[in-house]
């Protein structure tokens, strides 16, 4: 998928996210938006084609901020792994949709996740058991920053660079907005190049809604060094008055909001 057909497919997965999470009158609408390109970018033009499937050397993915379920659920509907009627079901009781990623429930999810932190963990784990196997797949798992306030994270960290599990690649959601304010001011990350470096990773810090940055950096790999991406992104990207805005960690809006937001998206409420 080219570079326009990407721009498109996030737009199109944005209207997704908002009219499932409006229907459902719950869910987190800033981080989904903050991570569509990235996983825009490696559902449709890194990670192997199967990816999402069962098949056994297929790319993994964690999704180890779990709360931007919306933004994966889209993508997996989009691609025909859930059914298409599924985008009504959002957090609905004994749907597979649920407010974080189930993969008992839902196809599709390589990982349950929620917990902040642990997605990280399977994900080296995932990393460290198909390397010795000799498997060609990768793991990718995408981390919010302030995620990373967690110490099994870099507990984690530490054992991807001992294993030099070079088939991992961690994505760092820098948006830097939490449920409570602003990371740096909750818990500063300092320089998360030099950090994530430190810790052995190969490291590079991109445009988290440029594909022409995100999609090439994603697909190096770097022999004995796991990767790690750190994504620039914008909280809420995509609505204006939502962007940047810690009250959009999981608010909905109301009244003439929900119009505004749909029409500076492109499409209309259809609830």
């Amino acid at each position: 998928m080219d570079k326009e057909q990407m721009v498109k497919k996030a737009a199109d997965l944005r209207l997704d996210i908002l009219n499932m999470i409006m229907k459902a009158g719950s869910g987190h609408i800033g981080g989904s938006f903050s991570a569509i390109d990235i996983l825009v970018a490696l559902y449709y033009s890194v990670m192997s084609p199967d990816a999402g499937t069962s098949s056994e050397n297929r790319d993994r993915f964690v999704l180890s901020k779990g709360h931007a379920a919306p933004a994966l659920y889209a993508v997996l509907i989009d691609k025909g792994i859930l059914p298409k009627e599924e985008l009504d079901r959002l957090r609905a009781f004994g749907s597979p949709l649920q407010g974080h990623p189930d993969s008992r429930k839902c196809p599709g999810i390589d990982c349950s996740t929620g917990s902040l932190g642990q997605g990280i963990s399977v994900a080296v784990g995932m990393a460290l058991g198909l390397k010795r196997k000799g498997s060609p797949a990768r793991v990718y798992a995408l981390v919010g920053d302030g995620e990373l306030q967690e110490g099994i994270c870099w507990e984690a960290f530490m054992a991807a660079n001992q294993f030099k599990l070079d088939n991992l690649t961690v994505i760092i959601d820098h948006n830097r907005l939490q449920l409570s304010g602003f990371t740096e001011e909750i818990i500063s990350l300092s320089d998360l190049n030099k950090k994530m470096s430190d810790f052995g990773f190969s490291a590079v810090t991109v445009d988290g809604h440029d594909f022409d940055s995100l999609v090439p950096e994603l697909q190096t790999q770097i022999k004995d060094k796991p990767r790690c991406i750190i994504a620039e992104t914008i909280k809420g990207k995509g609505v204006s008055f939502m962007e940047n805005a810690v009250e959009w960690h999981g608010n909905l809006p109301k009244g003439e909001q929900i119009k505004e937001a749909f029409r500076e998206l492109g499409g209309e409420y259809n609830g």
